[in-house]
């Protein structure tokens, strides 16, 4: 796994733990950084940062766009997984939309439902498509 790609995972972590705990995420962050074992990459620090500042645009689009699910009824990691997800993919213009695309369905295989991957993977592809008209 690329170092980018652990980076994801440990945000993915920090994000599912900080709800499961009903922690702000930023707290959670904070921790890990302050344990430092494992150490948290900049680019983890990075995306849970992102997905606090824009958790409410990123609710409201993953709400809007998930057809049939609301964000209650979706599992956690799969939430979790779309808010890192998305956050990059709007957010951070200088990584490759497929890689980033590519990287959350990869997670979604390995850590939640047999139909999540495919979740996933329909709900960022058209948030790729539809980027140019989001407002952000």
């Amino acid at each position: 796994m690329s170092a980018r790609g652990k980076a994801r995972r440990r945000a993915l972590d920090i994000l599912f733990e900080a709800e499961a705990r009903s922690q702000d995420p930023l707290s959670v962050l904070a921790e890990r950084l302050e344990r430092a074992e494992p150490p948290v990459n900049e680019y983890t620090a990075t995306i849970v940062e992102g997905v606090c500042r824009h958790r409410a645009r990123i609710d409201e689009l993953i709400t809007t766009y998930a057809e049939g699910w609301t964000l209650d009824r979706m599992p956690a990691v799969d939430r979790n997984l779309l808010r890192g997800g998305t956050y990059e993919l709007l957010w951070m213009p200088d990584v490759p939309e497929g890689v980033v695309i590519s990287e959350w369905v990869s997670l979604a295989s390995e850590l939640s439902t047999d139909e999540s991957p495919q979740f996933v993977n329909g709900l960022m592809a058209r948030f790729k498509q539809l980027k140019p008209s989001l407002t952000l």
